[in-house]
């Protein structure tokens, strides 16, 4: 089934039995509650970010810091949403192939199935880091920041994020380009995304 942030983010949409702290390349999307548009603005096919948008933009690129076995690839943060690649290296695992297929859609477009990875990791402290930890803890300081500036502005902040997350695994090359390409061009892309859509549908 494809992502639809209107009903997903309700339920968990986890691969059932997969072990999200295997090494593996992570294509990750983070939506704002009710999809409002809480990190700037686009102009002109570039993303401006204001105060929110550099708290998220800090946060994500100090996750590398908080996890050393994680890598950061392509990032993007959108008026309601973010995208980024998380790069997961558990120390010693040997990528391997697991049994479930699946596909990605961006925009109109249905990237051909990929291969999800598995793996058998060694019994080290990284191997237990999992990309539900790495999310949750990314979108928990980065409310708080937000939360933090609210109360100086007297302000409401109300329910930040979405209760879930999308990811997808990567295994392929050309799978990775795609994604790659997509989080990279998406601001000039913005009318005409599916974020944009549900941003409008909910106003």
């Amino acid at each position: 089934m494809l992502y639809n942030p209107a009903i997903h983010h309700r339920r968990s949409i986890r691969l059932k039995g997969y072990d999200y702290s295997q090494s593996g390349l992570y294509f990750v999307t983070i939506c704002c509650q009710d999809m409002t548009c809480r990190f700037g603005e686009i102009e002109n096919g570039e993303m401006i970010l204001n105060d929110y948008g550099k708290f998220a933009h800090t946060e994500w690129e100090k996750l590398s810091e908080r996890y050393p076995n994680v890598l950061l690839d392509a990032f993007q943060i959108m008026p309601n949403h973010i995208h980024g690649i998380i790069v997961l290296n558990t120390v010693g695992a040997t990528l391997a192939v697991a049994p479930n297929d699946d596909a990605v859609a961006l925009n109109n477009d249905t990237i051909a199935p990929i291969i999800r990875a598995g793996a058998s990791p060694a019994p080290t402290a990284a191997a237990t880091t999992t990309i539900g930890n790495i999310v949750g803890a990314y979108k928990s300081l980065v409310m708080n920041k937000c939360l933090n500036i609210c109360k100086i502005r007297n302000e409401y902040l109300g329910r930040f994020w979405q209760r879930n997350y999308y990811e997808h695994i990567i295994r392929n090359d050309n799978s990775y380009q795609r994604i790659a390409d997509y989080i990279i061009s998406n601001p000039a892309k913005w009318e005409t995304d599916k974020f944009y859509s549900e941003k409008i549908k909910q106003t």
